[in-house]
């Protein structure tokens, strides 16, 4: 698997455009200090089919999970793959687990892009990323255009993984929060809890102001993950004895497509004309 690493000052970070598009490491290194800002890629894991596993993916056409991989738009019934076993709905998009293709790499940036055919997703798409590193920030900028002859509905995200500590703590200002039910499906849109959270949790926040700041207090170090519209939604999954989580901005809540179609307006699904392209940015700032 041929790998893309890019480097500024310190800073490094290692792309796997045959896997999904994916991170597979963001770190640092002073002297004999090696930061990972995200959770490596453990040895082996994109090889076996496992692109999960990477630390970070793109979300394209849509983030997180459809319920039972079915919904409708427009009067046209759609009956996407369950594409990850056994779960049992759709889950993430297609980027994720399909190859990209490097057009644009220099030392410290690179551009990938993913081309879908229509298929059991009725619509033809381009996807496409454009990694820019610096000494001290790390740019992923998010772009989806729909390349077939009807609208598309659609939504863009990233989902990066950070590694867990015991005293590792996420910040950040929301409005509201979908509960979930046992298979992570939204039941019921509430205030958000009082701080802390806690552990175990896989949730939707709407409402963000686009700012989250992780701090992990043994390592001195902090890191603040910046968003552009319309990713306007925050997915934030903790799950229990596992040494990460996730801190996910997307552009719409879990199972949206069918939120919208059962008349909510606030599911945060967008529509592309054809021909259309939305376009969004992700930006990692660091701190030691």
């Amino acid at each position: 698997m041929d790998l893309i690493t890019l480097r500024a000052g310190d800073a490094a970070v290692e792309l796997a455009p045959e896997a999904g598009g994916s991170v597979t490491r963001y770190w640092i290194e002073r002297g004999p200090v090696t930061r990972e800002w995200l959770r490596p890629t453990p040895a082996g894991a994109l090889r076996a089919g496992h692109p999960d596993r990477a630390a970070a993916f793109p979300l394209v056409p849509y983030s997180n999970r459809i319920r039972a991989g079915r919904f409708s738009f427009r009067g046209r019934s759609v009956v996407e793959p369950l594409n990850r076993p056994p779960e049992r709905h759709a889950i993430h998009g297609h980027g994720w687990q399909a190859r990209w293709q490097p057009t644009e790499v220099t030392a410290a940036t690179a551009r990938l892009e993913y081309r879908h055919p229509a298929g059991a997703w009725p619509w033809a798409y381009h996807a496409t990323q454009r990694f820019t590193l610096t000494p001290s920030e790390l740019t992923v900028e998010l772009g989806l255009s729909n390349q077939s002859t009807a609208p598309m509905p659609a939504g863009l995200g990233w989902h990066p993984y950070f590694p867990r500590t015991p005293r590792a703590t996420i910040t950040a200002d929301v409005r509201a929060m979908w509960l979930t039910d046992e298979e992570r499906m939204p039941t019921e849109l509430v205030a958000p809890p009082a701080a802390p959270f806690g552990r175990g949790r896989d949730n939707c926040f709407v409402g963000w102001n686009r700012r989250v700041t992780i701090d992990w207090p043994e390592l001195g170090a902090r890191l603040v993950m910046r968003a552009t519209p319309p990713l306007d939604d925050l997915v934030v999954f903790t799950p229990a004895r596992r040494p990460f989580f996730c801190v996910e901005p997307v552009s719409h809540v879990t199972d949206a497509f069918n939120l919208a179609e059962a008349g909510r307006s606030d599911s945060g699904i967008l529509v592309l004309e054809p021909g259309e392209t939305l376009r969004t940015t992700v930006v990692l700032t660091p701190e030691l």
